[in-house]
């Protein structure tokens, strides 16, 4: 990859094969920019316009934000590493062969977003939203879920056997067409009967 990084987006820019490196983004509209075989590594991208943006053969490196807009934006053959976003939008999003690696991403809004092919390890995702999301052919390996909501979702494939941590506040009937372990099962078992209306109790002479 060769070329200066641009500091300033704007509306539909073109991007190929820039190296963003420590720059702040912050604020900047680059909505429905595409970047191919870029980097971004350790920029800030509070409160960034990137709705509708395409990262195709890119890199997202360490980088940083509360509030970025990624709305409908789609993410081919891309890693996200060591990322630390909170409420980051990515509602109505495309994914396809994208991984995930480490970091904290707090209010994940993955609303309505299609994921395909996609890999999750070593994530710390906190109440993250896949309401309405289509989900095929996704891992979560050693990944934290903590509040996670599937209400609607729609699954198919996808393995939570190996999370650290699994919890699901809400749409756990989302969860058909997942893979989980007999422990996380155990886990979930309030939920479901919750959600099922059964009541729980103990029986006579307990």
């Amino acid at each position: 990859m060769a070329g200066a990084a641009r500091v300033v987006l704007e509306p539909d820019g073109d991007h190929d094969g820039e190296r963003f490196e420590d720059v702040d983004l912050s604020g900047l509209n680059g909505w429905g920019s595409s970047f191919l075989d870029c980097v971004l590594e350790q920029c800030t991208l509070d409160g960034t316009e990137l709705g509708r943006a395409r990262f195709v053969d890119s890199v997202l490196r360490e980088v940083r934000g509360v509030g970025t807009d990624l709305a409908e934006a789609v993410l081919r053959d891309a890693e996200v590493v060591d990322a630390r976003l909170g409420g980051a939008q990515l509602h109505g999003a495309r994914m396809d062969r994208v991984r995930f690696t480490g970091g904290k991403i707090d209010y994940l809004n993955l609303r309505k977003a299609t994921l395909k092919d996609v890999v999750f390890e070593g994530c710390v995702l906190i109440e993250p939203d896949f309401g309405e999301a289509r989900l095929e052919n996704v891992v979560f390996r050693d990944c934290v879920l903590r509040g996670a909501d599937f209400a609607r979702a729609r699954l198919k494939d996808v393995d939570l056997r190996e999370t650290a941590e699994l919890e699901v506040t809400r749409g756990v009937d989302g969860l058909a067409g997942a893979l989980i372990s007999p422990a996380q099962l155990l886990d979930l078992a309030p939920a479901l009967a919750a959600q099922l209306g059964i009541q729980v109790g103990a029986g006579p002479g307990e």
